[in-house]
């Protein structure tokens, strides 16, 4: 079993990470590195050595679990819902300092401040998060070449696509009156209204709707608006009737990326249910 470690220290902030976040610049990738490579020079090989890993947080953290990491480090509690609004404490330096991998993705701005400031010569990886089943899939591919663990993160897509397989069946046999639902989602919910097999009519945000937004999407009449349970701005269509299902992209501690669609399943099904 994966040994995963969450950090939740409430510390205080140090003067060198204050300075350090207005100094240095926010990159996509350290120095340009391209995530996507296999390695650097003088990086460990990691055919027989199973790789120490430090991510962000448990979306990045599933990603890696599912890849084939067993050993993963999240750095940004479960309780702090939007990860980009976190600052790094001093402990976070000592968990990236003896990493193999840091994974981060492009809208956390602090991850390549933290492998600055701690020293680390791990590698630095930009994950593409996104629980489209298709790209998640080739994402865990990826960071199985990476990691030196590609045929656990063979096994674990072939779970992936069975399970999604199984929630899509579900799903379609909830739909109410037996007709695909129209929905609007926010932008990154998108992959929910894929599971349910639903027909999208709109998307909003991150940021909040506007008035014109507003009359646009209601004019469209959907049944249901698929909302970004961290980035959630409240009721998005209060007054069209359509009906608010809160979707979660976060996974829990444990990791468990499979729960993320289960969940979103579930939390679906009932509000057809009720629909």
């Amino acid at each position: 079993m994966a040994r995963t470690r969450v950090r939740t220290t409430r510390t205080a902030r140090i003067a060198s990470l204050v300075a350090l976040s207005a100094a240095l610049p926010v990159l996509a990738g350290c120095g340009g590195e391209d995530p996507s490579s296999s390695g650097t020079s003088g990086h460990k090989d990691h055919t027989n050595h199973k790789p120490v890993v430090v991510v962000t947080t448990t979306w990045e953290g599933a990603f890696a679990e599912a890849a084939g990491a067993e050993d993963v480090t999240v750095i940004v509690p479960q309780s702090v819902h939007h990860a980009p609004d976190y600052d790094p404490k001093p402990s976070d330096l000592a968990a990236v300092a003896n990493a193999d991998f840091v994974l981060y993705a492009p809208f956390e701005p602090y991850a390549p401040k933290i492998k600055e400031a701690a020293g680390s010569k791990a590698k630095l990886v930009e994950v593409n998060l996104d629980n489209d089943p298709a790209k998640a899939g080739a994402e865990i591919t990826r960071l199985g070449g990476l990691f030196g663990t590609k045929d656990a993160a063979a096994r674990f897509n072939k779970r992936l696509d069975g399970e999604v397989a199984k929630l899509n069946g579900e799903l379609k046999a909830a739909w109410p009156g037996g007709k695909s639902p129209v929905v609007v989602t926010q932008v990154f919910t998108g992959w929910a209204a894929g599971l349910a097999g639903a027909t999208t009519v709109g998307t909003y945000g991150p940021e909040p709707v506007t008035p014109a937004q507003l009359a646009a999407l209601s004019a469209k009449k959907p049944a249901f608006v698929l909302d970004n349970v961290h980035m959630s701005t409240g009721p998005v269509l209060p007054d069209s009737g359509a009906r608010q299902v809160e979707v979660a992209n976060y996974p829990g501690e444990d990791l468990d990326l499979l729960a993320v669609y289960r969940n979103a399943a579930a939390e679906l099904k009932k509000a057809m249910g009720g629909a």
